[in-house]
């Protein structure tokens, strides 16, 4: 008895001429589809971070991938510690050793690999089914998979690419932040440990007055009021003096942790003063417009806008279709009894009925996602308008108050109390008004000092505000506290 199969040669023919031609139709879809595919980045997308570090910076970052990296890294690290560590050597030693840095690097890698995974085609899905009666079995075989993503590719691809991009100058802004709080760290620790210089000087001088007094008390020379009063000064500095060792010892620490240094590399050595004060302010055009091209976070807030629009474009366009499948589906059918043999070939298309969806919700938390976006944008750039501003006149009047302490408090004080000296020697004051007068000169070089530090502070926050890495202005203002004196000249 001749088959099924064999009963219909013409039909089966064309039929099988025709999925021939389908399946050819669609291999040749998928192979133009794969070269499109995009690959992993060679150096994990870390292009973006490289150039903004070298021309914001001046410096170059690294991700540290193994431990020939790593091996690197420590081997540069203790170049740079070899000697005094300088503001633009802390900078450099924190961009590759800080490990809150190498993180953001790690999240730009995973960044890269769901770039790479968005823009692979759908995986097709397999499915075999046999049933088996009395007289029949059945086996049907299906290929299916998802015809809407595939259709939608290039758009998610583009979208997954636009996202990669604000991943990396998310990574860029990072770096920038992580600069931008080793230069603070390193301008607080090199200022604390500069006035725990001036205490100690002050309080040797204090210790010898004070043995120099209790002889004077012994032969009758000096009162004991005034060998009080000589003895209060000693043990104020003494006090001031313990202070600020406390308060360097936390900005060192401050400084290691920003640096990544481990407890081997504890022994950094820091100059023993600030940097001197620029002779002249350099000019600064157009702060706000260079805030505004040059922003990082303003950037990557712009991509956020492009990239809930294209977003939305998607949404838009396939809010009626939430699922559409389509493959290629085969069915062999087995007659026990005749032993006769069946085979037929065909597609299958599966999507779900927006019966009760119209995808009205889903555009609706598009648009309003969108719109989001284009608020939050608008009011970044607001915000960084005004932070170029505050922040440039905060480093011109801190310019102008180093300055005025350098010029003038400090020389005026000193001359003040060269001429305290000659008149106490000429017994034309006592012993207390000479203790008050080297008091106040003391507190007045602590606050020169500081007002230095602010001066560098002030000029990191303007480079902050500028590309991006800005602290909170929390941090600005702890910086001005004084470190010792009773406040009498702040």
């Amino acid at each position: 008895m001749p088959s099924r199969h064999g009963s219909r040669p013409a039909a089966f023919g064309r039929r099988a001429t025709l999925w021939r031609f389908t399946r050819s139709g669609l291999l040749l879809t998928t192979i133009l589809t794969l070269p499109a595919c995009a690959t992993l980045a060679p150096d994990g997308g870390m292009s973006l971070p490289t150039e903004i570090a070298a021309r914001h910076l001046g410096k170059d970052v690294s991700a540290t991938r193994n431990d020939d990296d790593a091996a690197a890294v420590r081997a540069r690290v203790a170049r740079l510690l070899a000697k005094p560590l300088s503001a633009d050597a802390a900078v450099q030693i924190a961009l590759i050793n800080n490990r809150g840095l190498q993180a953001a690097y790690n999240a730009l890698g995973v960044a890269d690999a769901v770039r790479v995974q968005q823009s692979l085609p759908p995986r097709p899905s397999f499915e075999l089914t046999r049933l088996a009666g009395a007289a029949e079995v059945e086996l049907e075989r299906q290929i299916v998979g998802n015809i809407l993503a595939l259709a939608t590719l290039p758009a998610r691809t583009e979208i997954a690419n636009v996202r990669f991009r604000q991943a990396q100058l998310t990574a860029a802004l990072e770096t920038l932040r992580t600069a931008a709080e080793a230069r603070r760290a390193y301008y607080r620790a090199v200022a604390a440990q500069q006035i725990v210089k001036l205490f100690k000087d002050a309080g040797g001088a204090s210790a010898t007055s004070s043995e120099l007094s209790q002889r004077m008390r012994d032969s009758g020379a000096m009162s004991k009021l005034d060998q009080s009063r000589q003895q209060v000064l000693h043990a104020e500095l003494s006090a001031d003096l313990t202070r600020a060792e406390l308060r360097a010892s936390s900005e060192r620490e401050r400084l290691i942790r920003v640096l990544g240094l481990a407890d081997e590399r504890l022994s950094l050595r820091l100059p023993s003063a600030l940097p001197g004060l620029p002779a002249r302010p350099p000019t600064l055009q157009a702060a706000e417009q260079k805030a505004l091209d040059e922003r990082v976070d303003l950037q990557t807030a712009r991509l956020e806008v492009e990239a809930v629009a294209k977003s939305y474009g998607l949404t838009n366009a396939t809010r009626f279709v939430n699922v559409l499948e389509g493959g290629y589906a085969e069915k062999i059918t087995d007659n026990r009894d005749t032993g006769e043999h069946a085979q037929s070939r065909g597609f299958t298309v599966k999507f779900e009925v927006p019966l009760f969806d119209f995808g009205e919700a889903r555009t609706r938390e598009a648009e309003q996602t969108y719109m989001q976006a284009v608020n939050r944008l608008a009011q970044k750039a607001v915000d960084v308008r005004s932070q170029a501003r505050e922040a440039y006149r905060a480093w011109r009047l801190n310019y102008d108050l180093a300055q005025r302490y350098a010029r003038e408090v400090v020389p005026l004080r000193k001359a003040m109390s060269q001429e305290q000296m000659l008149r106490y020697g000429a017994m034309q004051i006592d012993v207390f008004t000479l203790l008050s007068d080297i008091r106040q000169q003391i507190a007045a070089h602590a606050t020169a000092t500081e007002v230095q530090r602010d001066f560098w502070l002030a000029s990191t926050e303007l480079s902050a505000a500028l590309v991006g890495g800005n602290s909170s202005n929390a941090d600005v203002a702890s910086a001005g506290a004084p470190a010792g004196g009773d406040g009498e000249e702040h």
